[in-house]
């Protein structure tokens, strides 16, 4: 029976269906963030979208509150961000905007992500006069970019990233500045009516870029790569508050593949630079740490740009393929006490001369059988592959006679299901064969859905092993262990064998494992007569934790107990309880607003009529000793929106006969945070409060106060990644 017909809570229920549409990650220099963001919300129909949007960017933000219009509090931001008619539908905005103007001069960055409204626009609103006009554009009008660091950084943006159909149906620019008079500078016109579409200009020790572009709804809506890498340099171009004073804009971009082995490295000066003090290397650890003394400092120099690869230079005899380069600019002012200036270390790598980028992937599974084309990336200047496919490795592995071939694509012809296949290309080069890696996948049927997932590279040390069968299994032989080949060659003689499992326990307990650990383990498969099918062989690699839940183990069959409400258990049948966990329709838990993996745990607070608090609570099979593995903080990931209503957010632990220990959030408001934020609670909390943490019985996520009054209200909160940390 579907949940939606036996649950009748005394509330009533909205419905909303949101159509969420795929976000292709984007390729850009964008990674790490290291600014702090501020966002002033838009009109409330398009919150979603706005909240949309950053999520699909990658990019965590604070929301401006009424309390956080003082000139203190602004400038604790890097940048703040200004939401769709923003000046039109916030009222705490137009009543402070000669705050955000302070901002402005006293060093920071404004922009508006969004268009404003022109009938309701002050000229003043801004530190320049700026006056809008109506008209709406689509994005087929073409576009002219300015020669600003707008379009630099952190990526590279062209006047193809406006082109048609890129930003969507109604979704490109509206209400823009009538002219760019000075000192205002247009920095993106439109070729159609000559327009300035964006316009920036400096103000006191800051910037300010208003824009009529719809960045938010666009991305929010259709994710394009393009307008996700114009939303991140609106955003982070500028940099940290106040003067740029380390190198930026590295080229080629940090993490880049280099095809060449030689390199100019060129960067953008910091603004009190004098010279540059240039470090290279081939070690991350001695480019970090390096200084003058260092093998790895190249020089000081005048000019913002090194060539390496070169006679003459660092690495004189050419860069080699398959290697990784880190390289770091310190900024040298010798009037300056502060000098030098550390910058950050980026790196580069050289394609190897093997081939790389498999097509299935390594690992891949549900392959074919038909019509499957094996491709790859070829290695650094090869010019003939030579292809190897079969199902055992050995033979693979080992195999001189293959299949050339002039491109790098392969088609086997039909494949068998419930197989194991291995592949391998050597490349050729004109003057040596560089022999391939292995790679394997499998056909439907075979057995697979490893969890651990294959490669996982984050798994809590309390893993416990799980598979598919195959088609034609009968029972399974498990083998487990640290060493790759080892473990690879095992047969059930050896100590990485660990036995014979049935058909339908399908589930390995290792035990507790190493901390930061890679493991290997293989399931062969024994049919009905015997026959043994050997397994792919699958790792993954521990972190320093012990799971509690990731949720990525529930399914929508309730008929069989793995919905996630029947593992959280909620307020169905509680007077007292106004919590929901899951969705009334499948699928059950959250699968786009994730922090990791593909799942998290929705739970729907509704805090009325008497309800004062809602909780789900979970009943602990494992882990139950809290001491084990040195482990000493609870940590969970949770995310709210500024449209619930502000209760306090707490997590209590019991034990089975003992009274809950609660510890509730620093942060009244955390009910209204619109990014993901971790929550760190010293397990001596609980402690204090009694809890024995050598056999914790049950652990609750809550809305509201547990055993008082609270403020009332609705919402949803997203739960993600319960972990025991070690410190």
């Amino acid at each position: 029976m579907l949940r939606h017909d036996i649950f009748n809570q005394s509330f009533s229920m909205i419905v909303i269906i949101l159509t969420v549409i795929l976000f292709v990650g984007t390729e850009s220099a964008f990674a790490d963030q290291e600014l702090r963001v501020g966002f002033i919300p838009g009109r409330g129909d398009d919150a979603a979208v706005e909240e949309q949007a950053f999520e699909l960017a990658g990019i965590e933000y604070e929301t401006i509150e009424t309390g956080d219009y003082t000139l203190t509090r602004l400038l604790e931001f890097d940048v703040i961000g200004v939401g769709v008619t923003a000046y039109d539908s916030d009222p705490d905005l137009r009543a402070n905007f000669n705050v955000l103007k302070d901002y402005i001069e006293n060093g920071g960055y404004l922009v508006t992500l969004d268009f404003q409204q022109d009938s309701t626009w002050d000229e003043n609103f801004l530190p320049h006069p700026i006056t809008l006009l109506d008209p709406d554009l689509e994005d087929d009008v073409g576009v002219v970019l300015a020669d600003h660091d707008l379009f630099k950084i952190p990526n590279t943006i062209t006047e193809e990233h406006f082109g048609a159909g890129i930003w969507g149906a109604g979704d490109f620019a509206a209400d823009g500045p009538q002219e760019a008079s000075p000192p205002w500078q247009a920095l993106v016109t439109d070729q159609q009516n000559n327009w300035p579409l964006v316009v920036g200009a400096s103000a006191g020790k800051g910037y300010v870029v208003f824009s009529s572009l719809q960045i938010l709804q666009s991305v929010g809506r259709l994710g394009n790569n393009e307008v996700v890498e114009v939303f991140q340099n609106f955003l982070f171009w500028r940099g940290a508050r106040g003067a740029r004073v380390k190198a930026y804009s590295p080229s080629p971009k940090n993490g880049a593949l280099h095809p060449d082995t030689w390199v100019t490295l060129n960067w953008s000066p910091g603004s009190s630079a004098v010279s540059h003090d240039v470090y290279v290397g081939d070690d991350l650890g001695h480019v970090e740490d390096a200084t003058r003394d260092s093998d790895v400092f190249r020089g000081n120099q005048t000019g913002t740009f090194y060539v390496a690869g070169f006679p003459g230079y660092a690495y004189p005899d050419g860069l080699i393929p398959g290697v990784t380069y880190y390289w770091r600019i310190d900024e040298v002012n010798d009037a300056d006490p502060n000098s030098p200036w550390k910058g950050s270390v980026w790196r580069f790598s050289i394609p190897p001369k093997t081939a790389y980028h498999p097509d299935p992937a390594d690992g891949a599974e549900f392959i074919g059988p038909d019509n499957v084309t094996l491709s790859w990336t070829p290695g650094f200047g090869a010019k003939l592959h030579t292809v190897y496919l079969g199902d055992d490795y050995d033979e693979v592995s080992n195999a001189t006679v293959g299949v050339p071939s002039g491109t790098a694509t392969y088609n086997p012809g039909p494949l068998e299901l419930e197989k194991v296949y291995y592949w391998r290309v050597d490349e050729f080069d004109g003057t040596g064969t560089y022999k391939g890696d292995l790679w394997s996948f499998t056909t439907p049927g075979a057995v697979g859905n490893p969890n651990p997932s294959y490669g996982d590279d984050d798994v809590g040390i309390n893993a416990i092993l799980s598979w598919t069968p195959a088609d034609s299994a009968a029972s399974h032989e498990l083998y487990f262990g640290t060493d790759k080949e080892t473990v690879r060659n095992a047969d059930t003689s050896s100590p990485e064998y660990k036995g014979s499992k049935a058909l339908g326990a399908e589930r390995f307990d290792p035990g507790l494992l190493e901390a930061h650990t890679p493991y290997y383990w293989r399931v062969d498969e024994v049919d009905a007569q015997s026959n043994t099918a050997k397994g792919p062989l699958w790792t993954f690699t521990t972190g320093a934790f012990l799971l509690i839940d990731d949720f990525e183990s529930y399914t929508d069959n309730d008929a069989d107990g793995q919905a996630i409400w029947q593992t959280w258990i909620d307020g169905f049948g509680v007077a007292d309880n106004g919590a929901q966990v899951g969705y009334l329709m499948p699928p059950y838990a959250e699968q786009t607003v994730v922090h990791g993996g593909l799942q998290s745990m929705p739970v729907l607070y509704i805090n009325e009529g008497g309800v004062m608090n809602s909780e789900a609570s979970m009943t602990l099979t494992a882990p139950r000793d809290w001491t084990q593995a040195g482990v000493a903080e609870l940590s969970l990931w949770f995310r709210g929106s500024s449209d619930n209503a502000v209760v306090p957010l707490y997590t209590a632990v019991s034990n089975s006969a003992g009274s809950a220990a609660v510890v509730a959030h620093d942060d009244p408001s955390a009910a209204t945070v619109r990014s993901w934020k971790q929550w760190r609670v010293p397990l001596q909390a609980f402690a204090d409060q009694g809890i024995n943490l050598t056999n914790v019985d049950k652990i609750a996520i809550g809305l509201g106060s547990k055993g008082g009054a609270s403020a009332g209200g609705t919402g949803t909160m997203y739960i993600d990644d319960i972990r025991l940390n070690r410190p």
